[in-house]
């Protein structure tokens, strides 16, 4: 994708006030705190931009069982009560944050909007965070979640046969590799949605466009894998950087949505064409002027508004649901 000389031409009105007040709160950088500060500041700044929840008819918080006995918290949030009829479809959620920061309180708004949206239920992953648990633990707890749900979606009420996976950012990654996973597992998902996700080893020519100033930057991005990564290696890893991976065919049709003014848009982009070269369905929309993050920021940008309501409507297509009344 071809960046102009000035990118900050590029911002919306409203993005632009947006990352102005973010520079006046004089916040210091992420990339210049601890793990542990990070994680405190991205909570308590998680939701201030986001427009209000729809009231969900279930509220649950859910242990899921992963291959080394751990037990992972995971919030359900659903638009109809247990006793629905039919059950409800399902979309697995994994929270954004680089693999360091995050929970399903930070993400609650986005999966609040799409379970309503997409009239589904959204079970959010607490997956396990770096740099306590390194690469590829978040992986394999992903993919561990998925063949959870996909054993006990009947015992919650919900629909087996209608599973979906999706996430942001990093959880976009985490999507991407869960979405393999599942083929290989033999667990056929009717989606993977991926909100901005990072799919490449190495750095793209987005990421030096939108270097600094637009909210993610280059230098949180590899402190975020630092975090994560025990070895530089590891970004060459198929798992992590899925655009590595030589055989994506047959993987779950895609919905990719991305911000045009972030330093991971040339790797959804190329990542949605590495899917298309495998012969797999995918939907890619780019939403002009926004930045990282944009889609928890609906008080404020409206184009997230319009990702949620794009993203929902891929997720009624692919599970045969109607609007919400």
């Amino acid at each position: 994708m071809s960046h102009p000389s000035n990118p900050y031409t590029q911002l919306t009105p409203r993005t632009q006030e947006v990352l102005q007040a973010i520079a006046k709160a004089g916040r210091p950088p992420i990339a210049t705190l601890t793990a542990h500060q990070a994680k405190e500041a991205y909570a308590l700044g998680a939701g201030i931009l986001e427009a209000p929840m729809p009231t969900m008819a279930r509220d649950e918080t859910l242990q899921i069982s992963v291959r080394d006995g751990t037990q992972l918290r995971a919030k359900l949030w659903s638009p109809l009560s247990r006793e629905a009829s039919p059950a409800l479809p399902v979309l697995l959620y994994f929270h954004g944050g680089g693999f360091t920061v995050g929970s399903p309180e930070t993400h609650e708004g986005v999966c609040k909007q799409l379970a309503h949206l997409a009239q589904c239920a959204v079970v959010s992953l607490d997956y396990r965070l770096a740099p306590e648990y390194k690469f590829p633990t978040a992986h394999r707890d992903a993919i561990d979640a998925l063949k959870w749900l996909a054993q006990h979606a009947q015992a919650l009420g919900l629909d087996a046969q209608r599973i979906a996976i999706g996430g942001d950012s990093a959880g976009g990654t985490l999507t991407a590799a869960t979405a393999i996973g599942a083929r290989d597992a033999g667990i056929a998902l009717r989606l993977q949605l991926m909100f901005y996700p990072g799919c490449a080893a190495d750095h793209m020519a987005s990421a030096d466009t939108f270097a600094k100033g637009f909210l993610l930057e280059k230098d949180s991005i590899d402190y975020f894998y630092g975090h994560y990564l025990e070895h530089p290696s590891h970004r060459q890893d198929p798992l992590f950087s899925p655009l590595v991976e030589a055989n994506v065919s047959d993987v779950a049709p895609a919905w990719i949505g991305l911000a045009e003014c972030d330093p991971l848009v040339d790797e959804g982009i190329a990542y949605g064409d590495h899917l298309r070269m495998a012969g797999v369905p995918v939907d890619l929309e780019i939403y002009k002027g926004v930045v990282h993050s944009f889609i928890q920021m609906g008080r404020m940008i409206p184009e997230a508004l319009t990702a949620h309501a794009d993203a929902a409507n891929a997720l009624r297509t692919a599970f045969k649901t109607k609007e919400p009344v």
